[in-house]
């Protein structure tokens, strides 16, 4: 199971002699990658002997024979140097060596597993630091000291703190979502996290592939339930904490919301430690995590290349991006389970405590039960399945968690009076009694929807607390998950204090617990931080400032304007109007559009999908005033459309590609397009439209060097010169690499936000969905539907439940017969699951859990591509 961890061991520098490092295998194996922009990047792939282990490692470099800068690169608990390949062939692209390996006990590495033992895989890095020293490639800021940086995801990510911390010759780090105190990850205030611990160990190939010592403490440990004070000293004392005051790198961390393994508060005692011994820190909450959710790779890796510009080549210019990045939600793309995203930053990281917010809460004293055995456990997370079903559910506004009667304790607050949003850690203190000597409680917030029944638990998370000299009583204050959630108006927000949870051991022995609250909740805001999207690459930020048209050169110059129907006033605000618009060609044996009527407001990006010949480009063509209708009208802010109005100033577009002068220049072959307009110079918004284009140095080349993404990235930027209030893109994303799409995605959502309108022509149905607000589905050159996304999809009341192994008829009848499912059918993928009048997310995860169906994730099933076949019947 792969973690995301894939790489967790620390580094420490050596200060007894080592062995040196020994080339086993010869020269390697060479390999070359070659790309349309930049030069091939070869490898090697060698075995070293290092401190009496082997390694397998590759090792990366492009160009010319010049010294760069080096870059190791960890992977995740149970994965291999191959996870990380992509991500090195790009860095050796962009001017770096690279080194990757598979850590001890992984791949075809030898030795035990040691959790980053300083003595172990800390050390092993510090010999792969000498052996980078020795290449030709590598720039060196002395003898035997290489420029050099770390970064990788999980337990490649605390290898990169924890070399920083052993080895000063580590001059930058960039770890994603990792641990500061691995025994505070698996043991939170002294509650084993019991579901967690054993998946890691599991997916280390068993208790024997470890270290003594680490087998010996966790059988400890899961047999009694209880972490014991060795335990969690032999995890610290292997954690990138224990080594804090010693490092003292640039260091970008990138932590994961979604994430019960290594939650925000892992990343937030690393920033304040790093800090606080002068380094420059950068924090980025993305969206994933080992929960699931999306981890943003090319997003994430632009700016760990950003971060390794500014700090290893010492380039001033690289844009690092804020001290504190978010990605909120909004949403959840039904096609593939994948968060809608926006971004948010702040000059300063706020941490998880800003501008804190008292919500007063209301309940009385309540006693509630901690049952014989701890079971059955409250439902919150499902550790582990990666897929990210429930944390993707609650994303959705479905509440997926499950609190059984009489083993919890709820507090209220009344309906908020305006909008909320949660960024940090809310905090509240209680009074708690116990029948016992000790008390576990699981705090979470919840968001409760008006009619007091919809709740959801934000990212799937609690916060375990262990409670000692209880008896008594005592007063404890509870810090619960760090989140970023928005609650509305008219929501409340529930305080609940729950006895177990299946993802953690809590005491086998019967109990009763008394809580009482203390004082009101309080909640983090962190006001500054701004919902502006950031960062994105540089020729995405420019765009909501430009915008302008294509068609204005074709419908200026040279067109005889005809007599139009004046405008009409009640449209004057309302971006395009069609009424009963018709077209046949000449010597055509049928209608490309008939009857054609629906409406755009601002705001909006319309999705106009329909199979090959349904008339869309006709249709946009028509809008664009290059071609007549046979019939009907087209009105843009209420002015009707014909070749050379007015009004198509306001109108950018980019239909059918853009004609290019192939011997001039990117740059060159703009200037003479807006020339041609007759506009302004000052109008034009020219260097913003250059950054769109996002070339760089390409834009000084002839155009006939351009590849066909470079051509259609120039095209776009074409398109938007100016400002215009309407925008036209017909399949603007043919041409473009997979990041590209999604930063173009980014680009018509916060285009619209600014309060402008986009319509775009697409066959890429799933980026229509997680696009556009709204569609046009058009079959035959016929409306065949318009409306909201949502209405045209529909919610369903059919759920994927994605599963390990295939399920068995015998068992998918029995969760055919369970309350509130109408229907239970398997798949290759799992169960398809229809729910009735009375069934609920929430109730069928734990029924599947109590039933021991392997559940993967859970999902809507129904898709736009679902949608889009239903309407249009086989004609596609």
């Amino acid at each position: 199971m792969d973690l995301r961890l894939r790489g967790l061991r620390r580094p420490r520098r050596i200060i007894a002699a080592v062995a040196a490092v020994v080339v086993l295998a010869g020269a390697g194996t060479w390999t070359a990658v070659a790309s349309d922009d930049a030069p091939p990047v070869h490898h090697a792939d060698r075995v070293l002997a290092v401190n009496g282990v082997r390694l397998d490692t590759s090792y990366f470099t492009s160009g010319d024979s010049g010294r760069r800068p080096a870059v190791l690169l960890g992977h995740g608990f149970g994965g291999t140097k191959d996870d990380v390949r992509e991500q090195a062939e790009d860095l050796a692209a962009d001017g770096y060596a690279v080194l990757t390996w598979s850590a001890r006990g992984f791949g075809r590495s030898t030795g035990k597993i040691g959790l980053n033992d300083p003595k172990g895989e800390v050390a092993d890095v510090s010999q792969l630091i000498d052996w980078l020293a020795k290449q030709p490639q590598v720039q060196l800021d002395k003898a035997g000291d290489p420029r050099v940086g770390l970064a990788g995801a999980s337990y490649g990510g605390a290898i990169s703190l924890l070399a920083a911390g052993h080895d000063t010759r580590v001059d930058a780090i960039a770890p994603a979502i990792t641990y500061w105190n691995l025994g505070d990850a698996l043991f939170p205030d002294g509650v084993f996290k019991k579901l967690w611990t054993g998946i890691l160990f599991n997916t280390g190939g068993g208790c024997a592939r470890f270290e003594p010592a680490l087998c010996a403490m966790y059988e400890r440990v899961a047999e009694s339930g209880t972490p014991d004070a060795a335990a969690r000293a032999l995890l610290q004392e292997r954690s990138p904490s224990a080594v804090g005051d010693r490092i003292k790198v640039p260091t970008l961390l990138l932590q994961g919301q979604t994430d019960s393994l290594f939650p925000l508060a892992q990343s937030d005692a690393a920033e304040k430690a790093i800090r606080a011994n002068g380094a420059p820190v950068d924090v980025d909450w993305i969206a994933g995590g080992h929960d699931g959710g999306d981890l943003e790779a090319s997003r994430v890796q632009a700016r760990v290349t950003s971060w390794f510009d500014r700090y290893l080549k010492d380039d001033k210019g690289a844009d690092t991006g804020p001290a504190f990045r978010i990605t909120r939600t909004g949403g959840v793309d039904s096609t593939d389970g994948a968060a809608l995203l926006r971004g948010a930053s702040d000059d300063t990281y706020p941490g998880l405590t800003a501008g804190d917010r008292s919500i007063a809460l209301t309940g009385r004293e309540q006693s509630f039960a901690n049952p014989p055995g701890a079971s059955p456990p409250a439902v919150s997370a499902l550790p582990g399945l990666g897929g990210g079903g429930l944390s993707q559910l609650s994303s959705l506004g479905v509440g997926v968690s499950l609190d059984f009667p009489g083993q919890f304790a709820a507090f209220t607050s009344a309906p908020l009076t305006t909008d909320l949003r949660v960024t940090g850690s809310p905090t509240a203190t209680l009074h708690v009694k116990s029948t016992s000597e000790d008390a576990v409680l699981f705090g979470k917030v919840y968001d409760v929807g008006p009619d007091g029944r919809q709740q959801v638990l934000p990212s799937q998370l609690v916060a375990p607390v262990r409670v000692e000299g209880t008896k008594a009583g005592k007063d404890v204050t509870l810090t619960l998950p760090a989140i970023d959630h928005e609650v509305d108006k008219g929501h409340r927000l529930r305080l609940v204090l729950a006895s177990t949870d299946l993802g953690y051991a809590s005491p086998a022995a019967p109990a009763t617990y008394t809580v009482s609250l203390k004082g009101d909740l309080e909640v983090p805001t962190a006001a500054a931080v701004s919902t502006a999207a950031a960062p994105l690459p540089s020729w995405v930020w420019w765009l909501p400032l430009a915008g302008a048209g294509l068609a204005l050169a074709l419908l200026v110059t040279g067109r005889r304007r005809t007599a139009t129907p004046a405008p009409d006033p009640e449209l004057a605000e309302v971006p395009l109007q069609i009424t009963d618009l018709s077209k046949k060609y000449a010597g055509g044996d049928r209608y490309s559009v008939r009857d054609l009527s629906f409406r755009v407001e601002k705001g909006q990006v319309l999705g106009l999908l329909g199979p090959n010949g349904a008339g869309k480009t006709t249709t946009l063509r028509m809008l664009m005033g290059l071609i007549r209708p046979d019939g009907g009208e087209i009105r843009v802010f209420g002015n009707a459309i014909r070749p050379g109005a007015p009004v198509l100033s306001r109108v950018g577009a980019f239909v059918e590609g853009a004609g290019f002068l192939p011997h001039l220049s990117g740059r060159q072959n703009l200037e003479l397009y807006w020339q041609a307009t007759g506009r302004p110079a000052e109008d034009a918004h020219l260097d913003e439209a250059l950054e769109i284009a996002g070339l760089g140095d390409a834009l000084a080349r002839a155009v006939r060097t351009y590849s066909q993404g470079m051509r259609q990235r120039l095209a776009i930027a074409q398109a938007m010169l100016g400002l215009p209030d309407l925008l036209i893109l017909d399949e603007p994303t043919n041409g473009l690499d997979p990041p590209q799409i999604r930063e173009m995605r980014e680009v018509m959502i916060r285009y619209a936000a600014a309060g402008r309108t986009v319509i775009v022509s697409s066959h890429l149905l799933a980026e229509v969905e997680q696009t556009c607000t709204h569609l046009v589905v058009m079959d035959r050159g016929r409306l065949v539907q318009a409306g909201p996304v949502g209405v045209i999809v529909g919610s369903g009341d059919t759920l994927l439940v994605g599963t390990a192994t295939p399920v068995e008829e015998p068992l998918a009848e029995k969760v055919a017969a369970l309350p509130g499912v109408a229907s239970a059918v398997p798949t290759d993928d799992g169960l398809l699951v229809r729910l009735d009048a009375d069934g609920s997310a929430q109730h069928l995860v734990a029924e599947l859990v109590r039933l021991d169906v392997p559940v993967q994730s859970v999902g809507p099933h129904r898709r736009l591509e679902d949608a889009f076949l239903t309407l249009i019947g086989g004609s596609a």
